[in-house]
């Protein structure tokens, strides 16, 4: 085994102290936006303090609260302040950092990967955190299956774990997984006590997990609240946190705010610190009053439709063709936030290995026409084209927030397809979806690794779009975890990004991007490199 990776034992980084400071990713030329033009002015002198409660107010409920089963944000922005991971991504250069593991090696083969355990590290319920911690978290996520939405992808063709002691464990695929070292910075493979994972599925989601983080459960009441209290004998955070021992919050509460103009009053008000989903039109309102704006935007695959190649409709080329040139991309940034952009490629601009593919994505309703006249579907009396006595019509159910999707109706209107829009629970929508009747779906997937292509379009994998069997696509998504030059992968993510366009596999429309509103008194409210927030170092003072 050849080492490629060893880094020293984790050191803190210098003392970084502002009334707002957020981790924001900084590759090539890319722009993101960290906080808005009017978030509190830096304070490098402001002292940390301990105590107080930070008051969180959630837009919808997270239907389960374990992370190695779920794989939505609201999931899991509070499943990383209970979970630790076997390693860290520093969100402003994607290097991998130590946190529970100390150093590591990786065959050049990319085919074993040995990691070296910090010592003293316990569970919340005072039990160690060994190398058998780390062997029974992962084996309890393969033999989740498809429950563990995004950890089973990670472990694809594990073979074996060792563990030869207390402080070592090798894990062996069967074939190369250069994704892998990636995958253990995530809280999908994060880790929870022995007593937690005999518990069945169903019993972890409703809050009953034990793991090793800053922040314990303490209750979690469905559509109404969730409470976590501060871990007082953590002491192994992150190496790219800002200081050590237990973290500066006594507690976090998060409560269920749907309404969005209770959020904002509640904000403005001081009734909460953090508005988790502020509205565009909210936006300049909490700005003159002086309150931060946070955002980043999510790496991975944008927000973008998903063909169903099942469908009756779907099943086309030239309708799947034409719905990538009949939205006007530009034109959607006048319905969303500032701190949003319209998709340049199915992968975010905050993705390591992205690279802009906007001009697969030039607004063409003439060519979008031409397609669909080519293919037989002609204009109806109502504008609608039709097929056979088909209309080419649909119905998306989606759960989330996405005004922007009305305008893209309105757009694909005028290249003749109706697209009939629902707003659905999350529940609701993962029900219809698991039928598996529908033409397209909606939705994104969030890391900080080009691999999520593979994850979410992988005949093997999630298979978005139902295919049924192998094509060239997965031949490439499969080279990218056989290297690890990043060069390489970054190539081949860009070769698969344009098939995915060009077969209309992905309609991609906007990117995700977080806009969370924050009081006065709220310091060092951070985002780690999934875009998901890292609250260890946050800290409240007395001003609102």
């Amino acid at each position: 085994m050849t080492t490629i990776s060893s880094p020293a034992a984790p050191t803190r980084s210098p003392q970084r102290r502002s009334h707002f400071a957020l981790a924001v990713l900084a590759a090539g030329s890319l722009l993101l936006a960290g906080c808005s033009g009017s978030a509190q002015a830096e304070d490098e002198d402001a002292t940390p303090q301990d105590g107080g409660t930070l008051k969180i107010a959630y837009d919808v409920d997270p239907t389960c609260l374990d992370g190695q089963q779920q794989g939505t944000n609201v999931t899991l922005n509070v499943t990383r302040q209970i979970t630790d991971s076997l390693t860290d991504q520093d969100p402003e250069t994607q290097e991998i950092k130590p946190w529970l593991a100390e150093s590591w090696d990786v065959s050049d083969d990319a085919k074993t990967f040995t990691f070296h355990l910090r010592d003293g590290v316990k569970f919340q319920d005072g039990t160690d955190f060994t190398s058998a911690s780390v062997k029974e978290n992962f084996e309890a996520i393969q033999d989740l299956g498809a429950k563990a939405s995004l950890g089973q992808t990670y472990l694809d063709g594990l073979k074996s774990i060792e563990t030869p002691d207390k402080q070592t464990v090798t894990f062996t695929f069967d074939k190369s997984n250069a994704q892998f070292l990636q995958a253990t910075s995530t809280m999908s493979l994060g880790f929870y006590s022995s007593d937690t994972l005999a518990k069945s599925p169903e019993e972890r989601c409703t809050g009953d997990i034990v793991g090793t983080g800053p922040f314990q459960v303490k209750s979690f009441e469905h559509n109404k609240s969730i409470e976590l209290a501060r871990f007082d004998d953590y002491d192994w955070p992150s190496s790219i946190a800002e200081h050590e021992g237990p973290a500066h919050l006594d507690g976090i509460e998060f409560s269920i705010v749907p309404e969005a103009s209770v959020r904002n009053g509640s904000l403005l008000s001081g009734q909460v610190d953090v508005d988790f989903s502020v509205q565009s039109q909210d936006e300049k309102t909490l700005e003159a009053q002086g309150l931060g704006i946070a955002s980043r935007p999510n790496p991975g695959v944008v927000y973008n439709l998903v063909p169903k190649l099942t469908g009756n409709i779907a099943k086309d080329k030239s309708v799947r063709q034409a719905l990538v040139k009949g939205i006007d991309r530009d034109q959607l940034q006048s319905v969303i936030s500032q701190h949003q952009a319209p998709a340049t490629s199915v992968l975010a601009k905050s993705t390591p290995e992205y690279e802009d593919l906007s001009d697969l994505l030039a607004y063409d309703p003439d060519g979008a026409k031409r397609l669909l006249d080519d293919a037989g579907w002609k204009p109806g009396d109502d504008g609608i084209r039709v097929k056979n006595g088909k209309k080419l019509s649909t119905t998306l159910t989606y759960w989330q927030d996405a005004p922007f999707l009305e305008l893209v109706q309105q757009q694909l209107r005028e290249i003749g397809f109706d697209l009939k829009l629902e707003k659905k629970t999350t529940a609701e929508v993962t029900a219809q979806q698991a039928e598996g009747k529908e033409e397209l779906t909606f939705g994104n997937l969030t890391r900080a690794d080009g691999d999520v292509l593979r994850n979410y379009f992988g005949v093997d994998e999630q298979n978005g779009n139902a295919r049924k069997k192998k094509e060239k696509l997965d031949d490439i998504l499969a080279r990218t975890t056989s290297t690890l030059d990043e060069k390489e992968r970054t190539a081949d993510f860009t070769k698969a990004a344009k098939i995915l366009i060009d077969e209309g596999y992905s309609i991609p429309i906007v990117e995700l991007s977080g806009v969370i509103g924050t009081g006065k008194n709220v310091h060092d409210f951070k985002y780690e490199a999934s875009s998901r927030f890292q609250l260890y170092d946050t800290w409240l003072d007395g001003e609102r």
